[in-house]
């Protein structure tokens, strides 16, 4: 079976917990609180003893106190359902030089696997959707050892290619994806159609979290020689020296970064780069880290 994610980063990624901004409130098993009272972890309140109620659950030394039982009633826990939007355009398939068999692509594989595995060893949901421009590859939200095989299978045979799907053709996300679901995407970000899907879902209750995938090149521009530089996408073609643009590029790409930042942040958009030769799990430790803020960024 396909698994795209590295012995060393699964040991890490039992520190990292998806916590939401929000309750999920629905019943289940997961780590989220709900607004039903039942036998849970957080202490709510105390009621009478009913017939039915397990012993467990009665305050003994309450009872030792009044001579009367009362049961602990808790805030019963929820799941989380999380949808991991991976983009499948052909973008994703750059890579650096150095290493042209690690792509954008399959590092989005190996995340979207990480996420799934966190989700549900806290007992929570997952699903994914990939962004193709012949349209959306969805597995529905699941969890348990078939959803991990049927999430690996498709994250195994998907492509990238073509442009990022028209907004008509993302129609069915408004179907699937429910108010107080947590989405993750995962992409370079460079198309405007992109940002604009994570924005409207943020405005339309949806937490949105991003994770925009760059590489080495992007970050660093270490060309020195004459280059000709090609649109994965549309097939435009630039010829220019190296040494000569350089600056210029790494000007204006770190100020599309802070845009894009800036455009996540006012949109309450919690979001992280990766890099591809950077640790894969670094991304999910600034997101789902122990101990983080859910609601900073």
């Amino acid at each position: 079976m396909y698994d795209p994610v590295p012995p060393e980063v699964r040991a890490r990624l039992r520190a990292l917990r998806i916590l939401p901004r929000r309750a999920a409130g629905r019943r289940g098993i997961g780590m989220h609180h709900s607004r039903s009272r039942g036998a849970g972890l957080e202490f709510a309140q105390y009621r009478a003893y009913e017939p039915g109620d397990e012993p467990r659950q009665i305050d003994w030394k309450l009872y030792a106190r009044s001579d009367r039982f009362f049961v602990r009633e808790a805030e019963r826990e929820s799941p989380l359902t999380v949808w991991v939007l991976l983009d499948a355009s052909a973008s994703m398939v750059q890579a650096d030089g150095a290493r042209p068999d690690w792509t954008r692509l399959d590092a989005a594989r190996a995340l979207a696997a990480c996420i799934a595995e966190v989700a549900m060893a806290q007992g929570d949901v997952c699903g994914l959707v990939a962004l193709r421009a012949a349209g959306l590859q969805l597995v529905p939200p699941g969890s348990g050892p078939r959803q991990r095989d049927r999430l690996l299978l498709v994250l195994h045979e998907l492509a990238a290619e073509g442009g990022f799907p028209d907004p008509q053709r993302l129609a069915p996300l408004w179907e699937r994806v429910a108010p107080d679901d947590l989405v993750v995407l995962l992409g370079d970000c460079f198309d405007e159609d992109c940002i604009a899907l994570a924005e409207r879902l943020a405005a339309a209750r949806r937490e949105v979290l991003a994770i925009q995938l760059l590489t080495v090149e992007e970050r660093d521009f270490p060309f020195r020689d004459g280059r000709r530089f090609i649109d994965p996408e549309t097939g435009e073609e630039l010829l220019g020296d190296g040494a000569a643009l350089r600056a210029e590029f790494l000007e204006r790409f770190g100020a599309a970064r802070r845009a894009l930042r800036s455009r996540f942040d006012a949109a309450g958009i919690r979001h992280a780069e990766y890099v591809l030769d950077r640790p894969l799990d670094e991304p999910l430790r600034r997101l789902f880290g122990a101990g983080r803020d859910p609601g900073g960024a």
